[in-house]
């Protein structure tokens, strides 16, 4: 982004930012709290994460949040959380699309006394209140065991793509390290793998469409990082009429990963506690604002930290994990287009 169309970017998250103040009306009292999310093409964070930290915020008290998604541009979010410091937020929550790139997002909010929690990404530099994730790494072991196990031995030249996530998410890197592991272990060849840009599933469908041209038939499962990445590859496999469909992984329990697992298009999705991470972050911001100490398990690079769980699931435990902790009801999830697969399943 040039200098000028950075400017104009943020003169009009400025003016943003002034319009939502209006919306709290002037003398309201109410504290402010600004939210920053990544991008959109991964469902949970607008279906998921905002909702849940904005109901928690205001089951503690009158705060206002200060939403802002930077639809994976590091310099648009970069002027989202200047047009917020601007604004007077007492803390930010921010979950950088570039790890690198927020470390200036950190140093502008230091430099002010403000607060940063870093929430699900964890930013290169800067100093830090709070740090709530999951073990990202383990989350990848967890998907290339189980995807693994599906695959099975893999005769002659056949074997998987891995469709990674973004290089600028550093959480993907993780991801990627244990699914490697857990893949290698098994003693599966991996015959192509791809770093997704942005996360979107667009270009996992594009790359996944050149892979079936390439190998064909050898490709017997595909390793996605996450349930928009599997929807491209899925996408790409019916697209090129491929029956059966190849072994598939993901992760995040979208309601779409979900629903593919239930027609058996999906093997397997990452159930994290997604709800109890936004509402830990609302919670720690709260804190902040108090002056009180934030409350932690642990710490990451001397960062108080709670990494939190995650489970796999497959057809067999839909209802034992989202189902049984309220993320969908069985009628979310079977729809009309679902029926005959749900039945099926079991799930009616």
């Amino acid at each position: 982004m040039t200098r000028p169309l950075r400017l104009l970017a943020l003169l009009a998250s400025l003016v943003l930012a002034a319009a939502l103040g209006g919306c709290a009306g002037a003398g309201s009292g109410q504290t402010t709290i600004a939210l920053l999310l990544p991008e959109a093409k991964t469902a949970r964070y607008e279906s998921v994460d905002r909702p849940a930290f904005e109901e928690r915020l205001g089951e503690l008290g009158s705060y206002r949040v200060l939403y802002s998604n930077a639809d994976q541009d590091p310099s648009k979010q970069q002027a989202q959380a200047e047009a917020a410091l601007a604004s007077g937020v007492r803390v930010l929550v921010l979950d950088p699309v570039d790890a690198q790139a927020a470390v200036s997002i950190v140093t502008a909010a230091n430099a002010q006394g403000v607060p940063v929690i870093a929430y699900d990404r964890l930013p290169s530099g800067g100093e830090l209140a709070y740090y709530v994730s999951f073990d990202n790494e383990r989350i990848g072991e967890l998907q290339g065991e189980a995807f693994a196990e599906a695959v099975g031995s893999t005769p002659g030249d056949s074997g998987v793509l891995m469709v990674n996530g973004s290089p600028t998410d550093p959480n993907a890197r993780e991801f990627e390290r244990g699914a490697e592991r857990a893949i290698e272990d098994a003693g599966l060849r991996v015959l192509a793998a791809y770093d997704t840009p942005d996360w979107s599933p667009d270009q996992a469908q594009n790359w996944v469409a050149g892979q079936i041209t390439r190998f064909g038939s050898r490709i017997v499962g595909v390793y996605a990082a996450n349930d928009g990445t599997a929807g491209g590859a899925i996408a790409a496999f019916k697209a090129a009429n491929v029956s059966p469909m190849p072994v598939v992984s993901g992760q995040d329990a979208e309601l779409a990963g979900i629903q593919r697992i239930v027609t058996g298009d999906q093997y397997l999705t990452i159930y994290k506690a997604m709800r109890q991470q936004a509402r830990l972050a609302a919670e720690a911001a709260v804190a902040l604002v108090k002056g009180e100490p934030v409350q932690a398990e642990t710490t990451v690079h001397g960062t108080p930290a709670t990494i939190l769980p995650a489970v796999v699931v497959t057809r067999d435990s839909i209802l034992s994990t989202v189902v049984a902790d309220g993320v969908y009801s069985v009628d979310d999830i079977c729809t009309q287009s679902y029926a005959a697969a749900c039945a099926e399943a079991g799930l009616r």
